[in-house]
């Protein structure tokens, strides 16, 4: 406004008659313009910083009624739609069921899940097609009260599965178990399930 009443008076005070050259007045006219846009420009929208993408977990649940244990670490889950899911316990190995303690095992874990509803926190599925995850109880993590209870071994071929928590947890579990002998750590020399497993197929390939 303060341009435009500039321009106003420039203007009334050329002599109609003699006007001042037409240079200058080209030049007000357009500078004129220049102003008129810059006022009316409108201020942008304010941005605001995006916040950070906050990771996820890949962790998903299910939740059933235990209608089979088949051994210290495999079981099986009827959900709300009569599906069964079998259930491999993460971050274990109990051992086989035709192996020292595997009768027992079997039993420890029966008594604290079977016909009960229980949550499976899991995030893979294994080469059989079982959901290899956590057992939770009323809150409970269960693998790790058979760990606890001398009934399975905490399985360190894939305890980088596990969350550092769970990793330190179990592992403690097995050498308070072993310390005080509970359970197979009554065997003076127990044998891992995994290596029972292997010595198990050398036999079978050595037999044909």
């Amino acid at each position: 406004m303060l341009f435009c009443g500039l321009i106003s008076i420039e203007l009334s005070t050329q002599n109609p008659i003699n006007p001042k050259p037409a240079a200058r007045l080209i030049w007000l006219i357009a500078l004129a313009a220049v102003f008129s846009v810059c006022c009316s420009r409108q201020p942008g929208p304010k941005t605001t910083p995006s916040r950070p993408e906050v990771a996820t977990s890949s962790s998903q649940t299910l939740t059933g009624r235990v209608v089979r244990v088949a051994d210290g670490d495999t079981i099986t889950v009827l959900d709300s739609t009569n599906t069964q899911h079998r259930i491999r316990l993460e971050g274990i190995d109990a051992p086989e069921s035709h192996q020292a303690f595997g009768t027992q095992s079997k039993k420890s874990l029966s008594e604290m899940v079977f016909g009960k509803d229980v949550t499976i926190v899991y995030e893979k599925t294994d080469q059989y097609g079982r959901l290899v995850g956590k057992i939770l109880l009323a809150g409970k993590d269960i693998n790790l009260e058979q760990v606890k209870a001398g009934m399975a071994w905490h399985y360190k071929e894939y305890q980088k599965e596990q969350t550092p928590e769970d990793r330190e947890l179990y592992a403690r579990a097995e050498n308070e178990a072993h310390t005080a002998r509970r359970g197979l750590w009554l065997d003076q020399s127990p044998v891992e399930p995994s290596e029972f497993r292997r010595k198990e197929k050398r036999e079978r390939q050595d037999a044909k």
